[in-house]
């Protein structure tokens, strides 16, 4: 029942198709003990001589007539049950998708890509099978074998009935055996598939840097390690479900010993004619199907409720960030600010960021700056609502951060990160992807102020040109480009640039802070950074150390008091004025 009772909500909504599929199923399994009957009586007419040409004739059309008929049910069943798995899967699959956007990135770090892969490429089609496939070998077990069952005792012989089913318990013990292994089996093997995923992810997006370190054949080798391990597990659960037909088959051949051997002694005592015999053997012949398909039921319900217990399992983690019962409006963010933030990521030993404070007005620019790990980009993502905070601690116009809605923060906010992901799409798509509406001047108009617009005419088919799976046709400057083109276009209340720059070179960054600064006065922006020449301008620089802020203060505040930023800034603009020589 654990299947049944994951997906009610699915069930409940499509109970009548259901009942409709399942009734049709029940009439086709009732009109099949009709043929059996005739033939039975058709032999017993020969062998009394009572069988006329018009009758025998009568006896074809009705049974050409029926096939025909139960046909016709058949097909209208199978759409109409299959139909409904099908809606399922592509059901689970939309919120299974929908569940992912909405999780927070401790998701995606405790669940690998690959196994969230395998959610939707493996236990999703194993749960669309029992809802169709499962539906229908359940039905056909426990009508058919009702209706064969009644027919034999009411028809031809309760004796000979019970007789040939002696065998019938055995069946029950292989099913309870049987079904417990295929269900941890599979889940390993669902396991493994998962790992398979990651592997095969890895070595594509990787491939470059494999390439590079001549490790193709240690990859290759890997590879097959995880390949094999997928391989060893799936046999294990195939020789599991392999034992189910052979088992039934053995069953049901010693019911028709003993159907054949018993009922012929009744025929010799006159017990039951010849052709009620026959009846019986089509009729015990018609119990096979079912007792196959208990089996397949099974093994399908074993799979389908190890994979439902998996996608509920997924299901069931909760973001840790969560849009408040009652949402404060908040207009614009007239502020921002950070009063004594300190935080720590999920899992962590020791803080990452520790007691930041700092206040900044609309339309002021911020830089952040410091050592690679002194905290930059962990101060950025509390802006953007990924991770719970303390109360009070972050505040939009005043209001804290958890009193607002996820969606509204971000709708302010445009986000460059440091990992540029690109669509395997055209430039002109990836940079509408903030605002698919937007117009031929308004995309143009940002690609100006990103600095990218003679990189458009270089490239095969301007706008058009597909960038490949993440950009690989493009240069680590010309993704960070069409990023913050992207970022542009929204033209969002707070822009924000998480070391988007560094692969440009300074003649180019220089460019975009100028177009910055002319195109988004009154507008806030914050940019974190390595190069101390992308925040010259700032109004105001704040230098992290260990998650701390260690300096404070403009560009020419800093400069005077003799710090690390000062060192740092002295130290680059030597290494610029070499390079130029």
């Amino acid at each position: 029942m654990t299947f049944v009772n994951r997906l009610a909500w699915f069930f409940r909504e499509r109970w009548v198709w259901y009942l409709g599929a399942v009734l049709l199923m029940a009439l086709v399994n009732v009109l099949g003990i009709v043929p059996p009957r005739m033939i039975g009586s058709v032999i017993d007419e020969i062998r009394t001589g009572a069988l006329t040409g018009d009758q025998l004739q009568r006896h074809v059309l009705l049974l050409a007539g029926l096939a025909v008929f139960m046909y016709i049910i058949t097909y209208i069943w199978i759409t109409t049950l299959f139909g409904n798995s099908l809606l399922l899967e592509r059901m689970l699959r939309s919120r299974l998708v929908s569940h992912f956007m909405r999780m927070s990135p401790s998701f995606f770090h405790r669940n690998s890509t690959g196994e969230l892969m395998a959610l939707a490429t493996n236990d999703i089609p194993s749960i669309g099978q029992t809802a169709g496939y499962g539906v229908m070998t359940l039905v056909n077990t426990i009508v058919g074998t009702s209706v064969v069952l009644i027919t034999m005792i009411s028809l031809i012989s309760w004796k000979l009935m019970l007789a040939a089913l002696i065998p019938l318990p055995l069946l029950t013990l292989l099913i309870s055996v049987l079904g417990k292994q295929t269900r941890s089996r599979f889940i390993a093997a669902q396991a493994a598939f998962g790992r398979m995923n990651d592997q095969a992810l890895e070595s594509i997006s990787g491939m470059r840097v494999i390439r590079s370190y001549v490790q193709e054949e240690h990859d290759l080798a890997s590879f097959d390690r995880v390949t094999r391990d997928v391989m060893n597990l799936n046999i294990r659960v195939a020789a599991i479900q392999a034992l189910f037909h052979p088992a039934i088959s053995l069953i049901v051949g010693m019911s028709f010993i003993i159907g054949i051997g018993y009922g012929a002694n009744l025929v010799f005592h006159h017990e039951i004619t010849l052709g009620q015999l026959v009846s019986f053997n089509i009729y015990l012949g018609m119990l096979i199907w079912p007792m196959i398909a208990f089996g397949e039921f099974i093994n399908v319900l074993q799979r389908g409720t190890a994979s439902v217990d998996r996608v509920t399992a997924s299901f069931a983690q909760t973001p840790e960030v969560q849009d408040p019962e009652e949402p404060v409006k908040v207009d614009r963010p007239e502020s921002i600010e950070l009063r004594d933030l300190t935080f720590r990521y999920p899992g962590a030993s020791q803080d990452s960021l520790r007691g930041v404070s700092v206040r900044l007005e609309s339309g002021q620019t911020l830089g952040l700056v410091g050592r690679t790990g002194s905290g930059k980009s962990t101060l950025l993502k509390q802006l953007l609502r990924y991770y719970p905070v303390e109360p009070g601690t972050v505040l939009f116009s005043g209001v804290g951060i958890e009193n607002l809605s996820v969606s509204e923060i971000r709708s302010w906010i445009g986000y460059v990160p440091q990992e540029h992901l690109l669509l395997s799409k055209s430039v002109r798509d990836n940079i509408a992807l903030a605002r698919p509406d937007a117009s031929g001047e308004e995309i143009a108009r940002a690609i100006a102020m990103a600095s990218f617009t003679a990189d458009i005419e270089m490239l095969p088919q301007g706008l058009e040109t597909i960038v490949g799976e993440n950009g690989v046709m493009l240069s680590g400057g010309q993704k960070q480009r069409i990023s913050i083109a992207r970022a542009l276009l929204a033209d969002p209340e707070i822009l924000i640039l998480d070391d988007s720059l560094s692969a440009v070179d300074a003649r180019t960054e220089s460019a975009i802070l100028e177009a910055l600064r002319a195109e988004r006065a009154g507008r806030t922006t914050l940019i974190a950074t390595h190069r101390l020449s992308a925040v010259m301008h700032a109004d105001r620089i704040l230098v992290l150390e260990d998650g701390r802020i260690s300096e404070d203060g403009t560009h020419e505040e800093l400069m005077r008091r003799g710090g690390w930023y000062k060192e740092q800034f002295e130290r680059q603009q030597l290494e610029a004025n070499l390079l130029e020589t």
